[in-house]
Formats: structure tokens, sequence, C-alpha cells
């Protein structure tokens, strides 16, 4: 289990699906070098420059938090089950509550759909809020997620911080 990085007033709290076990080993999210996140999360325009991952705390600074739907870390989110995914969404609608971001943005779509039982979610914004705070699905930047390039990350990255 990785800490999450919160602050006051997150205008986003990005949300991964679970750790990787490189994620574990150094605390800090993201950090496998093949994960799209920092770079798309910097060419998008949400931070000044590329971050390393063991600059996370960084985030707080730039209205930017982030936690994961799933706490245990895995080598695939593939590997998480159902209720794993059902509780962890609980989880997240607490602290989404506790922490109040103007916008959650979950990164990963499928573990989205199974967490809050929204089956037919795409990836943008949704109707559906957590609470009071609106809500984004955005791809899986892990880079086994081979149906996105870091472009299209980006691109999404860059519709949602258009629409803050």
């Amino acid at each position: 289990m990785i800490d999450d990085v919160l602050g006051p007033s997150l205008d986003v709290l990005f949300c991964g699906i679970n750790p990787g076990l490189l994620s574990e080993a150094t605390g800090h999210h993201f950090a496998r070098p093949g994960n799209r996140f920092w770079p798309a999360l910097h060419l998008s325009g949400f931070t000044p420059r590329l971050l390393a991952p063991a600059e996370q705390h960084l985030l707080p600074s730039y209205g930017l938090g982030i936690t994961n739907v799933v706490a245990r870390a895995s080598a695939k989110a593939s590997e998480l089950t159902r209720q794993e995914l059902v509780e962890g969404g609980v989880r997240l609608a607490g602290l989404v509550a506790e922490v109040r971001p103007k916008t959650l943005a979950v990164l990963g779509v499928s573990a989205f759909r199974t967490a809050f039982a929204v089956p037919r979610a795409s990836i943008g914004p949704q109707e559906a809020k957590i609470g009071e705070t609106p809500v984004w699905v955005l791809p899986n930047p892990s880079g086994l997620n081979a149906h996105w390039t870091l472009a299209g990350i980006a691109d999404e990255l860059r519709r949602l911080r258009a629409a803050l």
C-alpha cells in the first residue's frame, strides 16, 4: 500500500486502479518507467514540466492529488477481484467526501465501471457524480494498455483541464 497524495483545495484527484509492484516498492504512484501518467500530465499542461514519480509530493502545489481504487499492489490490474474493486469504490467515495476535490478523475474505464456499477461508462465526463463531485474517466496510462497512445492519453487529460 502506498500513501495517497492529498492537499487542500484540490482541483483534480486522480485515481489509479491500484499500485503496481514498483510503485509499492518505491512508494511512488505510477513509478514504472513505461507508465504514461507523468508524461501525459505534463503534455496536457497540468504541470509546467515533466515530474518524476519521486516528485509526486509537488502535485498538491498544482491543485492535484493521487489515490487508487484498490490499495493492494499487483503486477496487473486484471489480478484484482470484482469484490476488491467494489469495496475500493466505497472507500473512494468516502475519501472524495472527505477531501472534496473539484473533480475526480479515474484512470481506467473498466475499473470505474465495476467499482461504481456503471457498466456503460465511457472515457470522458460522467453523468453521475460521487456526492457533489463531478467525475471524469480517463484512459489507464499503464504501458500494458496498448489501446491508447501517449498522445491520446494527453489529449484526454487536456479535455479535462479545459473543462475545469
